[in-house]
């Protein structure tokens, strides 16, 4: 490959950490709970003259469907897919499962970078960061990073920009 070849597109080399599949079972379970709540208080307060028996069944057998895939096949496909990787040049994502979205950010487009965290991301140690640029796709976030690691990846992008800033002018 000769120096003026352009890199190849490349899967980022980094998982997200284990702790995301807890957080997305988790946010999962809840999605049901609240399912089932819905579900319920349609069976109980709807007559059965005005819900009949079979449309009751498949609002049950949906929101099982519905529990089944959130919890038992979701978190394990999107931890499968989603990755990140911060090389000297730029930050890279991949994200989703049925659309993928491959971005790149160069760290001379870096703009701010901030370290968030939820609430269920708190109890599982978990943070993400934020690299906000000034380019109309907005932020790019690295999701559910363990929080130490997001802290030492926003410090390094946040000083490597400054940098490149300070050399730029």
């Amino acid at each position: 490959m000769t120096a003026d070849a352009p890199t190849p597109v490349r899967d980022p080399a980094w998982s997200l950490s284990r702790s995301a599949i807890g957080l997305w079972v988790t946010g999962g379970v809840i999605g049901a709970l609240v399912w089932a709540v819905v579900v319920t208080a349609v069976l109980v307060l709807v007559p059965e003259d005005a819900l009949p028996s079979p449309l009751r069944w498949a609002l049950v057998a949906f929101a099982v469907l519905e529990a089944a895939v959130t919890i038992g096949i979701r978190p394990w496909v999107r931890y499968r897919v989603h990755r990140w990787e911060v090389t000297g040049e730029a930050v890279y994502t991949l994200t989703g499962w049925l659309t993928r979205t491959w971005t790149l950010v160069p760290i001379s487009r870096i703009q701010t970078v901030d370290v968030t965290r939820g609430v269920l991301q708190q109890l599982f140690g978990l943070a993400t960061v934020a690299v906000l640029t000034a380019s109309s796709q907005g932020t790019v976030r690295v999701l559910h990073l363990e929080a130490d690691v997001a802290q030492r990846v926003a410090d390094d992008l946040a000083r490597r920009a400054e940098l490149v800033r300070d050399e730029a002018t």
